[in-house]
């Protein structure tokens, strides 16, 4: 109701002209009719005006009638703009509207038709790169049985660099994985009980190889908590970060990780003593391709892993925090949504 009277206003409003210049009409009129005989001037002149803003008044709620219908026509138009929806909007316009109308129509149908088709293609492009990646991690896994297997038989410096190799690729084949998981519109993600400790051992154990080709020295502390979460994405979260340390070590590098409780959330630090970020860096570091300004690492570095990171960590509701300075290492704080399990984790 009060959308009404603010709509019949607004088109009042706008056809307000037209009343002055029935009044105007009316006034001129007034004029000739006093000239020509003063007694029916007055008789006639109120009755005249009175007239006049009723038949206005009748003739903008008509109109407003009308707006509204076309208005209520329009917006149904520009949400499924097909062919029903056009002639109903038609039937509410004039013939020098029309044409416009009809050139919308066939330009917005043909714009949702090509919006189809790169719908389909986006989805063929997920399957091809999800079923590429899958495939590609068949001669990993046999890769790695070999190593697990036969490394006793193979020099020493050999089955390091195979290692070195299925590492780097594993690491590529799993960025290009969640890259087109978060760009992608098909979510799978599973939430439920991850415990700390056994993740970010995984996680270790993945990059091990290269973790020893820089002779890290690995603290874990604290890391006896259960957080609520996504296995696979926060274990991706936690590789990207443990990665940029690799990747920006100094001499007798160190990698710590441990949790504890801030404001009633759980947070897990991962920090190390490399190189460190720069002041005017550190802003940005979660930029697509950023790899910034200091450090051998960053001619191999392509700038996509803490990107990554950011995006998984926006999916998972999680909070990322860093802190470094130039020279004294680097820290991620990860920081975990409170998780209400009664209710199976629905509110957090």
């Amino acid at each position: 109701m009060e959308y009404g009277i603010k709509n019949f206003v607004k088109h009042t409003m706008q056809y307000a002209p037209w009343l002055l210049l029935l009044f105007g009409v009316d006034a001129f009129g007034a004029l000739l009719l006093w000239l020509a005989d003063v007694q029916a001037f007055y008789a006639l002149l109120a009755a005249a005006l009175l007239a006049t803003a009723l038949l206005f008044l009748m003739v903008c709620l008509g109109l407003s009638r009308l707006e509204g219908k076309r208005e209520q026509a329009f917006l149904e138009f520009l949400s499924d703009p097909d062919e029903y929806h056009e002639e109903a909007l038609l039937k509410t316009l004039g013939m020098a509207q029309r044409e416009y109308i009809s050139l919308l129509g066939r330009k917005l149908r043909d714009n949702q038709a090509a919006y189809a088709r790169l719908q389909v293609q986006l989805s063929d492009y997920e399957e091809y790169v999800e079923s590429w990646a899958h495939e590609t991690k068949t001669p990993l896994s046999l890769l790695t049985l070999l190593l697990d297997n036969r490394r006793e038989e193979l020099p020493q410096a050999v089955a390091f660099k195979l290692d070195y190799a299925r590492n780097r690729i594993q690491e590529s084949i799993g960025q290009m994985l969640f890259y087109a998981r978060l760009k992608g519109t098909r979510k799978d993600y599973l939430f439920e009980p991850v415990h700390l400790c056994l993740c970010m051992e995984e996680v270790l154990e993945d990059y091990k190889p290269l973790l020893e080709e820089k002779r890290f020295q690995v603290h874990l502390h604290g890391l006896e908590g259960t957080v609520y979460s996504d296995r696979r994405g926060l274990s991706f979260l936690f590789g990207q970060i443990v990665s940029n340390s690799i990747k920006y070590c100094g001499k007798d590098p160190e990698l710590w990780a441990e949790s504890f409780q801030k404001e009633g959330r759980t947070v897990v630090s991962i920090r190390d003593n490399g190189i460190g970020a720069a002041g005017c860096d550190l802003p940005y570091i979660f930029e697509k391709g950023f790899t910034g300004s200091s450090g051998e690492g960053r001619k191999k570095a392509t700038g996509m892993g803490l990107y990554l990171a950011k995006g998984i960590a926006k999916e998972l509701n999680i909070t990322l925090d860093a802190d470094s300075k130039k020279g004294q290492g680097f820290e991620m704080q990860v920081s975990f949504p409170v998780v209400n399990l009664k209710d199976g984790g629905k509110n957090f």
